[in-house]
């Protein structure tokens, strides 16, 4: 008899709570929860926390899957280098000489300056690179891309200060096999070093990095 009333007891609990998380909300609606069980984030402040960018930030390094390759032990040495930035959407939009314009500097991305950092000297076609951060920016060609390093760090990146530049690196333009949807930055490696490889839309472009 205990067991059945007890049984009872959570079936109309749970046609309760059911029944209070659905009144006044049209079908198919998202609801805000009421029960305090799930509580939207906030800062301390009492601010909400800022939503995903629809631009993520995302980091590749070389050699390729670094964290990973560390945490089982399969290398010991630092990586040669890496990168953050930020990864726009196509959207079914023209972008190259559309969105970003030829002839003008663009910030390989969106919202902060894309940055690079070397963990070791390297020498980028025939000029030493210093170890060290550096932003990464171009001013892109319909046939060629000039990528540029600079020293203003931590900065926006539609706020470049060209008096900043240390390195001009002129590459040329590859046709992309298929759209890239996503800005997409990656490493490959070669008999050299590695290829730092960017793409987006119908356009790539490779830049040599020789750690010999």
């Amino acid at each position: 008899m205990l067991r059945k009333c007890c049984s009872a007891i959570i079936i109309l609990y749970c046609a309760v709570f059911y029944c209070s998380c659905q009144s006044g909300s049209p079908a198919g609606t998202n609801t805000r929860d009421t029960t305090g069980l799930f509580p939207p984030p906030i800062h301390e402040s009492g601010t909400p926390v800022s939503t995903l960018d629809k631009s993520p930030l995302d980091v590749v390094y070389f050699p390729m899957e670094y964290p990973k390759l560390k945490m089982i032990g399969s290398i010991k040495t630092p990586p040669v280098f890496r990168i953050f930035y930020s990864r726009p959407q196509k959207s079914g939009r023209q972008i190259f000489g559309g969105v970003v314009k030829f002839g003008e500097r663009w910030r390989l991305g969106a919202n902060e300056a894309t940055e690079i950092e070397f963990f070791q000297d390297v020498t980028i076609q025939g000029t030493k690179v210093r170890k060290g951060d550096y932003i990464l920016y171009c001013i892109p060609q319909p046939t060629e891309w000039t990528l540029i390093l600079n020293g203003d760090l931590y900065s926006w990146g539609l706020k470049i200060d060209e008096a900043k530049d240390i390195f001009k690196f002129t590459v040329p333009v590859v046709k992309a096999a298929r759209p890239i949807e996503e800005f997409t930055m990656e490493t490959e490696a070669t008999n050299t070093g590695a290829n730092l490889w960017i793409g987006w839309d119908d356009t790539r472009v490779a830049l040599p990095v020789d750690i010999r």
